[in-house]
């Protein structure tokens, strides 16, 4: 299992560097040129020059992207913004938090609706409650986040006034943005639940439980919900991945300081290094997800460790 581990993580090392060449080179070639943006229309072309030059932008592209490989792999620094001067490394720390918290709470509130959800519709196979269970599940995977955002702050906000419309602080400004991502994340996971439960009830093991007078529910949720839990599991770490990068649009919605208000404005103002280690961060959360989802795999699945004690025994 250790070794199966450091293989992933070892996996990890070629994904982020490939993140980093992407974004790199996608910059590279953008239109606009930062320097002029930050002095603005005023700047003579000598105090534009300047700033370039004390950036490095008229560097060839090559000498950049080994520079910004140095920076990042020996000194560990995500660079310096060009509009505050500072070191970012902190900053998107402190900002990363704030979505990571969202994003947790969104993916907790999608597995609790999403799985109930879908075990309701495969225990109750072709009847109103599957339909209706599915539609349910239909509507809110179909909706944007963003929508369903401004909806609930129309809703409980503006109109109830039980809920704080923006800002962030308290417990309860967080409510708000986490049902707006979680509601389409319940309707993925309704279905992959339903989809997932539906194979498993319909195996041998399954039946006999049924058979040998063996609860309903102690055969939904112990025998059939285990094992029908790792394309769900599956599906709960890629949609964490998405809330962390879907952040973006909620955060504008609801005013949250997190690192996808702090990419737009990085890309509004042209502050290339707040947008490079800002996806270098969010990639390197995807791949610890993705990581911590195929070690829960081997919990989950006795037939994962089974496999990998047999390659060590060999």
């Amino acid at each position: 299992m250790v070794k199966y581990v450091v293989k992933r993580i070892l996996m990890m090392i070629p994904v982020l560097l490939g993140v980093t060449l992407l974004i790199f080179t996608l910059l590279y070639f953008a239109d606009g040129d930062p320097a002029r943006n930050l002095i603005g229309a005023d700047a003579t072309e000598e105090e534009i020059q300047e700033l370039r030059d004390e950036w490095g932008l008229d560097d060839p592209y090559l000498v950049r992207y080994g520079r910004y490989l140095k920076q990042l792999i020996f000194d560990r620094d995500l660079g310096t913004s060009y509009v505050t001067k500072q070191n970012i490394s902190s900053e998107i720390m402190s900002r990363f938090k704030v979505t990571f918290l969202v994003a947790i709470e969104s993916t907790v509130l999608a597995l609790l609706f999403g799985t109930v959800l879908g075990i309701i519709a495969a225990t109750h196979q072709n009847t109103w409650m599957d339909s209706s269970s599915m539609v349910v599940a239909l509507i809110g995977a179909s909706m944007p986040g963003f929508w369903i955002g401004l909806v609930l702050s129309i809703v409980f906000a503006l109109r109830l006034k039980w809920l704080p419309a923006s800002g962030w602080g308290t417990f309860a400004q967080t409510i708000l943005p986490s049902l707006s991502l979680a509601i389409t994340s319940a309707g993925t996971l309704a279905r992959q639940t339903r989809s997932s439960m539906l194979e498993v009830i319909r195996q041998d093991y399954i039946v006999t439980a049924k058979a040998k007078g063996v609860s309903q529910f102690k055969v939904v949720y112990v025998h059939a919900l285990r094992n029908a839990l790792i394309p769900i599991v599956t599906s709960a770490g890629m949609q964490l991945s998405w809330l962390i990068g879907g952040a973006v649009v909620t955060e504008t919605v609801f005013s949250i300081p997190g690192l996808g208000m702090y990419m737009v404005t990085a890309i509004n103002q042209r502050d290339y290094p707040v947008i490079q280690g800002s996806v270098l961060y969010m990639a390197f959360a995807f791949s610890i997800v993705m990581l911590l989802v195929d070690i829960l795999y081997a919990f989950i699945d006795p037939r994962i460790r089974a496999k990998y004690k047999s390659v060590k025994k060999a």
